[in-house]
């Protein structure tokens, strides 16, 4: 009866501890439409943990949130480049506000940002301030050395976006199982 609770309160400070931190966790990183992630990845060819993480970065997982630019849902795409993407899939009509054609999309736009660049982080550099830009900094020698990896960011936004995909990455690694076609 002595060590009962000593032994008592030390299990439940690391109980307590660890499922604190999961749901802490749980908060920062929210994981939702593991489904329609893993099918869209699968169908274009992209890491499901990278979608997650823009869609973490884009909208943290909110389906109705409009940016200032008028960018539309999970991925954040706007009006114009949904439309365009559409067509390139033969779509028909889509729904930004809709989680699997958002999802279907910006997976899609993201796949050809990967195939352009060759490399995740200028096609993530790319998803947050245009291909054009991008290109545009490859081709300086103030950015790039090699014309293919940028050794700067340029734009502060983009440098944040970026780094806020790689926070997100190492964190939804640890669920790559959760992304799973059934």
């Amino acid at each position: 009866m002595k060590y009962f609770l000593p032994i008592f309160f030390s299990l439940t400070f690391v109980f307590l501890f660890m499922f604190g931190i999961s749901c802490v966790y749980g908060v920062i990183f929210p994981l939702k439409y593991q489904e329609e992630i893993a099918v869209s990845s699968e169908n274009f060819g992209v890491d499901p943990v990278l979608v997650a993480s823009v869609i973490k970065s884009e909208s943290g997982f909110n389906k109705d949130v409009v940016s200032s630019k008028g960018a539309v849902g999970l991925m954040q795409l706007l009006p114009t480049t949904a439309e365009y993407l559409a067509k390139k899939l033969n779509y028909g009509e889509y729904d930004l506000y809709d989680v699997r054609d958002n999802i279907n999309l910006g997976t899609y736009y993201l796949s050809l940002l990967l195939d352009e660049f060759d490399d995740e982080e200028n096609a993530l550099c790319a998803y947050n301030a245009g291909p054009t830009n991008v290109k545009n900094w490859l081709n300086n020698e103030e950015y790039s050395s090699d014309g293919k990896t940028l050794k700067i960011i340029p734009f502060k936004e983009t440098e944040n976006y970026v780094n806020k995909c790689e926070q997100a990455k190492k964190y939804y690694k640890t669920k790559r199982s959760y992304f799973v076609v059934e």
